[in-house]
């Protein structure tokens, strides 16, 4: 499938910050079942600094704010060709080795809901590690009802598992918390998803991947309780959602920001 991508982050503040700097993770990349066919990123109210490629293989992009702005922009589009794999990404090799992978982290650092959760997956006999992964992905879909809106950026996997809400950010860090419990390897992914009755959006997405001996990474989302098909573009991948954060940034300053995202995911019938 071929998905043509629109994402527009807009910044506005009352009155301009001191200092600002915004780190953006907005690039696909090419590679398991993925061509970026085109991308660029338009900014407004910013300077690029430099860019680089990070432990994970992460394209960022580094942007100083301009002294005096009140509004900044971010328009980031392309186009990308993707293959179903079923979620299979395979031996991907980067800086990072397995055993960062392993490590729980202030996100996914293991509390009494999730140790309760990595209790009910133990292995079953016969069980492949492929299957009890998918146990995992389901058990996750059936404790959580999404709800946008209750949890936030900063919300670890026990406080949203406890409350059994959340969002995708919510449900890829439980997933990768009893993976690791478990003792998988497990890492976040951001990146979009194409959903046919819904062409604006007002967030990016996220799932996870786990390693299984003998197949590599594979894709869980257990949001909506599938592996990764054609829909989904992978932009970036960490530990947890602050490795693959979309944007983040500090800032020096008192005044209001307001956040404004809209994003397009649109099949391109013409190919």
């Amino acid at each position: 499938m071929r998905l043509k991508i629109t994402h527009v982050t807009t910044y506005s503040y009352d009155h301009p910050d001191a200092y600002a700097l915004q780190q953006l993770r907005l690039i696909p990349r090419t590679g398991h079942g993925q061509h970026v066919l085109d991308w660029q990123t338009t900014i407004t109210g910013a300077t690029r600094q430099l860019g680089y490629d990070d432990e994970f293989g992460n394209h960022v992009e580094l942007l100083l704010i301009e002294p005096d702005t009140t509004r900044v922009e971010i328009v980031s589009e392309g186009l990308v060709e993707i293959e179903d794999r079923a979620g299979v990404v395979g031996q991907q090799k980067n800086c990072a080795p397995l055993w960062l992978f392993e490590a729980a982290t202030p996100f996914t650092a293991p509390g009494k809901a999730l140790r309760q959760l990595a209790g009910k997956l133990k292995p079953k006999p016969d069980e492949t590690g492929l299957e009890r992964a998918h146990r995992l992905c389901a058990k996750v879909a059936k404790l959580m009802t999404f709800t946008p809106g209750h949890t936030a950026s900063h919300t670890t996997a026990e406080e949203a598992l406890k409350d059994g809400k959340g969002v995708c950010q919510d449900y890829a860090h439980i997933m990768i918390a009893v993976a690791r419990m478990i003792g998988w390897p497990a890492r976040y992914v951001s990146g979009y998803l194409y959903m046919e009755d819904v062409e604006d959006q007002d967030a990016s997405h996220a799932w996870c991947e786990i390693w299984i001996e003998g197949l590599g990474w594979i894709g869980f989302d257990a949001a909506n309780e599938i592996c990764p098909d054609d829909r989904y573009v992978r932009v970036a991948i960490g530990r947890d959602y602050r490795d693959a954060a979309p944007i983040h940034g500090i800032r020096h300053g008192s005044g209001r920001e307001d956040l404004h995202v809209a994003l397009k995911v649109q099949a391109q019938t013409d190919q």
